[in-house]
């Protein structure tokens, strides 16, 4: 079990640990706030609800129109002391942070995923948000392993798999910095050895996790993540299978650009990564995107949204249509 620990940085506490998110209402600063959730991780830690001044459960959907969504409702409710706390997955974190962003309000986090969302500024604006305005991340962020890393297994390997592929990304792109490399390249230690016996580590899944995100948050994306986005946002595939099902290709393209960093992390985990990262991939049920539905005229639509998308810019030299087209075609 890893021990627990708190981490302030910069503005922001971090505190990590099994247990933590048992009686999280203090960290969060006091009853009061505004939540938004889910029903399932609502019954998971119904105190956090209680506390609040208002829940909002947030739907599936595109984080703009569901922060659009929340910000009416606060507009209405009042009543949440300028904080906006997150319990849910990547998708409910990030539109907590983009309502937070609108009103200038303070993010906070209880993650149940392994997105990393709770560790970087990376979110959409809502709808009607000027893009100039600036990006949040959360103040506090409550990251208990028997939360973040409950989900059952198919669908946490999935969940560590797009962990993983900010680890992978993260060394990569042109913000790149040795702190945030080292962090990467023990998250993608922690979470590759965390499958190496039938049941999975989940304190080290945890930890991996929140050190990838971390290491994203300070480097920005590139490729990886354009086309794993790019899919989501077309409505192909959810979040962390569009992860899973990419990574052991896109390893191919960043290493083509990276080639010492993608070395170096092949040293880390003792085997090539993208062979690790198919095998992880299996965990899933899903390693082809047409077993999602996906087919060639889908994957067009991507490549022309894709192409589009400026953080591409971030993972030099810019891919062109046709290796992104490639890319696509090889994870088909």
């Amino acid at each position: 079990m890893v021990r627990a620990f708190d981490w302030r940085d910069g503005e922001r506490l971090i505190r990590f640990g099994r247990g933590v998110a048992a009686d999280p209402v203090a960290a969060l600063g006091g009853p009061g706030y505004l939540l938004l959730t889910t029903p399932r991780a609502e019954a998971a830690l119904p105190a956090v609800a209680a506390a609040a001044a208002g829940v909002h459960h947030v739907p599936a959907g595109g984080v703009p129109e569901l922060a659009a969504a929340a910000l009416e409702r606060i507009g209405t409710g009042g009543g949440h002391e300028a904080r906006i706390v997150a319990l849910g997955g990547g998708r409910v974190i990030d539109t907590a942070k983009a309502a937070a962003a609108a009103l200038g309000a303070r993010a906070c986090a209880l993650p149940t995923t392994l997105s990393g969302a709770e560790l970087t500024r990376v979110h959409r604006h809502a709808a009607g948000v000027n893009e100039d305005t600036p990006r949040v991340r959360c103040a506090v962020v409550i990251f208990d392993p028997l939360l973040a890393a409950s989900q059952p297994g198919d669908e946490l390997a999935a969940s560590a798999l797009n962990a993983l592929g900010h680890a992978v990304e993260a060394p990569c792109t042109i913000a790149a910095n040795p702190v945030a490399t080292l962090a990467a390249n023990e998250a993608a230690r922690l979470l590759v050895a965390a499958f190496a016996r039938p049941e999975p580590d989940r304190d080290a899944l945890a930890l991996g996790a929140l050190l990838a995100g971390y290491a994203l948050g300070s480097t920005g994306y590139g490729l990886h993540h354009v086309l794993a986005q790019t899919l989501v946002r077309a409505g192909l595939a959810g979040h962390g299978l569009a992860n899973a099902v990419l990574l052991p290709h896109t390893i191919g393209a960043l290493s083509r650009r990276c080639t010492a960093q993608l070395a170096a992390l092949g040293e880390v985990l003792g085997e090539d990564p993208a062979t690790a990262a198919a095998r992880l991939c299996e965990l899933t049920g899903v390693t082809r995107l047409r077993e999602l539905g996906v087919d060639a005229r889908g994957l067009e639509r991507c490549v022309d949204a894709a192409a589009a998308r400026p953080q591409l810019d971030a993972t030099p030299p810019r891919p062109d249509r046709d290796e992104l087209r490639d890319i696509y075609a090889a994870a088909l």
